[in-house]
């Protein structure tokens, strides 16, 4: 009696925050070939775009699109691989929310935010800043942005350099998880915290909502997906160039989607903190409360649940996941964490359970968590405290074994 009462009243909490925000917007289905048509040209994958005709074609769209996903499904190194930025560099400023609702105590934390930011009595903060690999028609979003918070010196020398790159929640302000990053410095680890695709200072001036991200728009949903992607591979070859050895990823609902898929196709990051996890993009917008609207607009277009996961195939991790279990090839398993909830109304949990059932298939090296809550309702108390622990021990163990194994070998050289 009691479990059923504290289901209806977790489901009913969890309905009320995701139906709080009323700006939402519909969009209808668009196919959005010129969004990876740039990327096939320069890699001669010219075959497979399709002729402006296509479009007129409802099934020879659907088509054109599912062959060009089955393309880069095979060539997933190239898809989510790119060119070393040249132009890194730290920028200086005052840290802003760049909210994505319009509630009154959203919007007052904001404007005060920006008063204490022109009156200089808000401290400013360092961000890395780079060209993404990926182009887009927004310039403002093609500059990646990651709050850095570098750990203090070691006063042991021989202590390797650890860093993570934190990946917040779609539609993150731009003091999410920030608290994170400061109790990852306690630990002696540093953390960029990436700021993705379309999102706080990298979203167009057009949207109050980070809705470029994921949409009904096909193309641009992959696009964003391969662009934040490489932004966290860039900001290993940042950390390597500030002397860091040891890498880790943490990822949040979308954020966990991007921060596997940059995983799986790159063996630097041995750590892995996934955050609500999901197998198909497509599922989850589908099935999920919070992409509701987006859901509509495929299917008033005609769209099916079965018929989407292909058509986002390429930036699926069930598409992956022998790549990602052998990412290392003879080297040192990664280490990862998978947290869920028991009350997901975003990512169900049914979808959560074919992770881990895969990670068992692949004979990944996890840890998996259990959260009594849900998707949104893991941000409230309780339950955020709950899963900040379950994130910050494995990170903190997760790096501590690196160290271990470093210096495991050097005793080994030595001797």
């Amino acid at each position: 009696m009691f479990r059923k009462l504290y289901a209806r009243w977790m489901y009913d909490w969890e309905w009320r925050l995701t139906t709080r925000d009323e700006n939402r917007i519909v969009r209808p289905l668009e196919w959005g070939f010129e969004w990876v048509t740039p990327f096939l040209k320069s890699h001669g994958f010219e075959s497979v775009i399709p002729g402006p005709e296509v479009e007129l074609d409802p099934a020879a769209a659907e088509a054109a699109m599912l062959s060009i996903n089955e393309l880069l499904v095979a060539n997933s190194e190239v898809f989510y691989g790119y060119e070393r930025p040249t132009d890194f560099r730290l920028e200086e400023r005052h840290p802003l929310l760049y909210p994505t609702n319009v509630r009154p105590e959203t919007l007052a934390r904001d404007a005060e935010l920006k008063e204490k930011a022109k009156n200089g009595t808000l401290p400013k903060a360092q961000f890395l800043r780079f060209t993404s690999p990926e182009r887009t028609p927004y310039p403002e979003n093609d500059q990646v942005n990651a709050r850095w918070y570098p750990a203090p010196e070691h006063k042991d020398p021989k202590r390797p350099k650890q860093a993570i790159v934190v990946m917040p929640q779609w539609n993150a302000d731009g003091f999410s998880h920030n608290a994170l990053c400061a109790l990852f410095n306690k630990m002696g680890v540093s953390a960029l915290r990436l700021s993705k695709p379309y999102h706080d200072i990298r979203r167009p001036v057009e949207l109050e909502r980070s809705d470029y991200a994921v949409s009904a728009n096909i193309g641009r949903t992959i696009s964003a997906c391969r662009q934040a992607v490489v932004d966290i591979r860039c900001c290993l070859d940042w950390l390597e160039e500030q002397g860091y050895e040891h890498f880790g990823v943490l990822g949040t609902s979308l954020g966990s989607c991007y921060a596997f898929l940059a995983s799986a196709h790159d063996p630097r990051l041995r750590v892995n903190a996934f955050n609500h996890a999901s197998t198909a993009f497509g599922d989850v917008v589908w099935a999920g409360q919070s992409t509701r609207h987006i859901r509509q607009g495929l299917e008033e277009d005609g769209l099916t649940q079965e018929r989407l996961r292909a058509l986002w195939g390429s930036i699926s991790p069930v598409y992956y996941y022998d790549k990602f279990s052998g990412a290392m090839g003879d080297g040192p398993a990664k280490k990862v964490l998978v947290v869920y909830a028991n009350y997901d109304l975003t990512f169900p949990r049914e979808y959560s359970l074919q992770v881990v059932e895969a990670f068992e298939k692949y004979g990944v090296n996890y840890e998996k968590r259990l959260l009594p809550c849900g998707h949104y309702t893991t941000g409230e108390t309780p339950y955020q405290y709950i899963d900040g622990w379950y994130m910050g021990s494995f990170v903190y163990r997760a790096f501590r074994a690196l160290r271990a194994e470093k210096a495991a070998k050097r005793t080994g050289l030595a001797s």
